[in-house]
C-alpha cells in the first residue's frame, strides 16, 4: 500500500503555464553565459550537451567547470520575488488534504525556493518533509542517494512511496529503486510514455482508488 506521496515541486504543484520554471531557466542561461564567457545560446548548448550526466546545472558546473560559489548561484537563480505571480490554489490544498497518505516534497531546488512556492500556493502545513538540493549534498534527482534520503527521512520503503514528477528521467530514477512513479505530463509532451502518467494532480485521487497503491508496471 502507498503510505507516502512524494511530490516534485516546479511544474508539478503548479501549472507550467505560469512560466516560473521558464524564468529560472532564463536566469540560469544568463548566469552561464557570464560565467563561461560565451553567448547565451552557446552556454545553453554546452549545458544541454553535458547535463545528461548530472542531476542539475549546478552539479555540472561544480564537477567540470570549477564553480564553487553555491550561495551566489542560488541567490541569482532564485530571487526573492521569483514566485510573486503565482496565485493561491485553495482547490489544490483541499484535494491534497483529502488524500489519506502522508505527503512530502523532493526538489532539486534550494529550500528557500520551495518555501516561497508552498507559501504562494497556500500549501503550508501540507507536507511532512521538504527534501531540497542542499540536504542532498547538491546531488538531486535522479541520483539514487536523493531518493534514499527521502525514503529514510519519511520512514517509508520505496514500494510504499508514490513519486510524482514532470520529468521522465526523474520518475524512472525512482522506479529503478523499487519505488512507484507517475509522470505529470500536463501538455502530453511524452505521448508514448510507457508508465502511468497524468495531466493534472487531481487525477491521483482516481488512480490511487483504482489501484489501491499497487500499480507498478514492470515492463
Amino acid at each position: 500500500m502507498i503510505q507516502y506521496i512524494l511530490f516534485d515541486l516546479d511544474n508539478t504543484l503548479y501549472s507550467a503555464r505560469y512560466g516560473l520554471e521558464d524564468n529560472v531557466h532564463r536566469r540560469i542561461r544568463d548566469f552561464l553565459a557570464a560565467y563561461l564567457g560565451v553567448s547565451p545560446e552557446e552556454a545553453w548548448r554546452q549545458r544541454a550537451e553535458r547535463l545528461h550526466d548530472y542531476g542539475t546545472t549546478l552539479e555540472w558546473l561544480n564537477a567540470e567547470r570549477g564553480f564553487t560559489d553555491i550561495e551566489a548561484y542560488f541567490a541569482l537563480v532564485h530571487p526573492e520575488d521569483e514566485a510573486d505571480a503565482l496565485p493561491p490554489d485553495p482547490a489544490l490544498r483541499a484535494f491534497l488534504e483529502s488524500l489519506s497518505q502522508a505527503k512530502a516534497i523532493l526538489t532539486n531546488s534550494p529550500r528557500e525556493h520551495a518555501d516561497r512556492i508552498i507559501g504562494k500556493l497556500g500549501l503550508s502545513g501540507i507536507f511532512t518533509h521538504i527534501f531540497d538540493i542542499r540536504g542532498n549534498d547538491l546531488k538531486g534527482k535522479p541520483h539514487p542517494e536523493a531518493f534514499f534520503r527521502a525514503f529514510d527521512g519519511m520512514g517509508a520503503s520505496p514500494g510504499e512511496t508514490l513519486f510524482i514528477d514532470d520529468t521522465p528521467a526523474y520518475v524512472e530514477g525512482c522506479r529503478a529503486l523499487g519505488g512507484q512513479g507517475v509522470l505529470l505530463d500536463e501538455y502530453d509532451a511524452w505521448p508514448d510514455y510507457r508508465y502511468p502518467k497524468i495531466r493534472d494532480l487531481r487525477e491521483l485521487g482516481e488512480m490511487l482508488g483504482r489501484f489501491s497503491g499497487a500499480f507498478i508496471d514492470t515492463v
